[in-house]
């Protein structure tokens, strides 16, 4: 795997565009940022053996954290699993498709068995991209947290965490269209942030970073996203050993359901010195 011709155009996370603006009774013609959205189509290879998992629609950038952090979500890799991550050069792709095609090769000499993924994967970005459909399919690889582990973060730390992840919020500054999730310590030091069109993609590629520098389980931090809580960002939070997830909106019933089960603390609506705790208050001190 190489990373392609350097004559081919890669997609960045920023496209610009002219736009003709009116506000009350002006006009003009002005430059706009918007966020990229492009589709990315993961594959597996492995003892020969080459297999597409999924495609979905992402801002390109840490795109090899996405492909990584998505397979260690859906069960497919853990630690030391993956050999080398790459873009794809395949004589059968068009060269305009080159940096929007990630090859994953295994260190196994087969591919593992991949059938219970149920479907193949096609999403939009405001879906998220998730094969196990029920608590029940988790219960079968995932256990519960547990809060011996010591970590205890404050509502004051907790109350700074949406500034900190919106400063390093570099792309949504000039677009104003992108999500993000941010990894914090107990003290409220940011880790990391990602950003992408889509939530699940945000996490993703935190995940994935994770996993590609032997940071994994992330049992002593914190996940913020912003948006909504959605079962697909909590079943991906559960695989990574995230013990609180906070998001600046509201959960959705499954994510609820799955926080409770599986012992995760699910804070919601966390802004303006507020927030709801939906699980695990333990977790919070008071």
């Amino acid at each position: 795997m190489q990373s392609g011709d350097s004559r081919t155009h890669r997609p960045g996370p920023i496209t610009r565009i002219r736009v003709r603006q009116v506000s009350g009774s002006g006009v003009r013609d002005r430059r706009d940022d918007l966020a990229t959205e492009e589709p990315l189509e993961i594959r597996l290879t492995a003892g020969g053996e080459s297999r597409t998992i999924a495609i979905t629609m992402r801002t390109p950038g840490a795109d090899f954290e996405l492909a990584a952090g998505f397979l260690h979500g859906e069960g497919v890799v853990g630690p030391g699993d993956i050999a080398a991550i790459g873009y794809c050069t395949d004589v059968d792709l068009e060269p305009e498709a080159r940096y929007n095609t990630v090859t994953v090769r295994l260190a196994a000499g087969q591919l593992p068995d991949i059938s219970r993924l149920e479907r193949h994967f096609m999403t939009s970005s405001a879906c998220g991209v998730c094969g196990t459909a029920s608590l029940d399919a988790l219960r079968g690889r995932c256990v519960p947290l547990t809060a011996s582990s010591g970590l205890a973060v404050s509502p004051e730390v907790l109350y700074a965490l949406p500034h900190r992840l919106r400063e390093a919020q570099g792309v949504f500054g000039r677009t104003g269209g992108l999500h993000a999730a941010g990894l914090f310590t107990p003290g409220g030091a940011l880790i990391g942030a990602r950003e992408d069109v889509g939530r699940h993609n945000a996490v993703d590629k935190l995940v994935g970073w994770a996993l590609l520098n032997d940071r994994l389980p992330l049992s002593q931090h914190v996940l913020l996203v912003s948006g909504r809580s959605s079962y697909e960002i909590m079943q991906k939070a559960l695989a990574a050993g995230v013990q609180v997830v906070c998001a600046v909106s509201a959960p959705s019933s499954l994510a609820v359901d799955l926080a409770r089960e599986f012992g995760m603390t699910l804070v919601g609506f966390l802004r303006d010195e507020r927030f709801n705790i939906y699980s695990g208050a333990e977790r919070i001190t008071a």
